[in-house]
């Protein structure tokens, strides 16, 4: 990207598809660069190029385009990829799906800026996993060991009680034979602004919220934020690990 784009509002968006934005005549652009747009009403909302062509850069839009004027959107290409914002201040605090703070609480003052899409660990270069989570749920100890270093998806349907579970985890995990305390990264996509509270409220009575860091994607948010959010989500786990050494 040419350095002046970075400084400069495109007014050339001819289509909104959905959460798709059609913007023409811009060169310098790069795959998964992080855009900027503001509205008629100069809100700034954000989003990401995802396919780049001769004549027409598709940005993919990380919140609602419902009453979006396509003549007044202001398209600024920031030449940088998506980063999160990491501290030790994260601990005890809920974020939205793509890291923006939700708990009336501050802006967290950053360490550092991480890229949410680096690149993975190399896992030969991993020590190899033999500590056991025990998490008091017999399946899982039983059937699908958790080992420290691997991750737990919970994928539920509607009326199955992930709720339950996921705070019963959360409580109750433990490597048998150590005194040392997780620190939680929790990832939730899709629920609603009451099952976030029932969460919140729950990680308080166990006397566990100061060690939780939650990322909640509620079900009225778009629903391409769900496609970042994990990443924040290992992201600022791996931050904790690597980093500060705890136990994630």
């Amino acid at each position: 990207m040419t350095r002046s784009n970075k400084n400069l509002n495109f007014y050339t968006v001819n289509e909104i598809e959905g959460s798709l934005l059609m913007c023409e005549s811009v060169v310098g652009v790069g795959y998964g660069e992080l855009v900027k747009i503001m509205t008629q009403d100069g809100e700034e909302k954000t989003g990401q190029v995802i396919d780049v062509s001769d004549n027409i850069v598709v940005i993919q839009m990380f919140e609602k385009t419902s009453g979006l004027n396509v003549k007044s959107l202001g398209i600024r290409f920031t030449g940088e990829t998506i980063k999160i914002p990491v501290s030790m201040d994260m601990l005890g605090r809920t974020f939205s799906g793509v890291g923006k703070p939700i708990d009336n609480g501050p802006n967290i003052i950053p360490e550092d800026f991480l890229d949410v899409h680096a690149g993975t660990i190399n896992p030969y270069s991993r020590a190899h996993p033999t500590k056991v989570i025990q998490t008091g749920i017999s399946v899982i100890d039983g059937l699908n060991t958790l080992l420290l270093g691997q991750k737990l998806p919970l994928l539920s349907g509607s009326g199955m009680p992930h709720k339950r579970l996921a705070s019963q985890i959360v409580s109750q995990a433990k490597v048998p034979g150590s005194d040392d305390e997780f620190t939680i990264v929790f990832a939730a996509m899709g629920i609603t602004s009451d099952e976030m509270v029932l969460f919140r409220d729950d990680f308080l009575k166990m006397g566990a919220i100061g060690r939780v860091v939650m990322f909640i994607n509620l079900a009225e948010d778009p629903a391409i934020e769900r496609l970042l959010t994990p990443a924040f989500a290992l992201t600022t786990a791996e931050y904790l690990a690597f980093q500060h050494d705890h136990h994630v």
